[in-house]
């Protein structure tokens, strides 16, 4: 095996930059992301890996979106957030909320 390489990929649409891990591995290249260990490739050439690696992140992002989101929706339902949103009103009412 060679050397381990860092290669910095911008996922444009989450305005992130993640850190792609690659490296040789006899006849072909694997690599995986560091800040999503889910992700983790292995192809014949570089350029297709880091293609790959690409790919792979903005699925598993997207699923991760989604998976939180459907978490949110059922929280709400089943009045996890109730408690909450309580607070929150009241903070608002007390005018202890400021604009961002």
């Amino acid at each position: 095996m060679e050397k381990i390489q860092t290669v910095k990929i911008y996922d444009a649409e989450y305005e992130t930059t993640y850190t792609a891990h690659i490296q040789k591995n006899g006849y072909g290249w694997i690599g995986w992301i560091q800040e999503h260990p889910k992700v983790k490739c292995e192809e014949r050439t570089q350029a297709v890996l880091l293609k790959t690696l690409e790919k792979t992140l903005y699925e598993t992002l997207e699923a991760d979106w989604e998976a939180w989101d459907k978490q949110i929706e059922e929280d709400a339902k089943t009045g996890k957030l109730d408690k909450l949103d309580k607070k929150v009103l009241e903070d608002l009412r007390a005018g202890r909320c400021q604009d961002l």
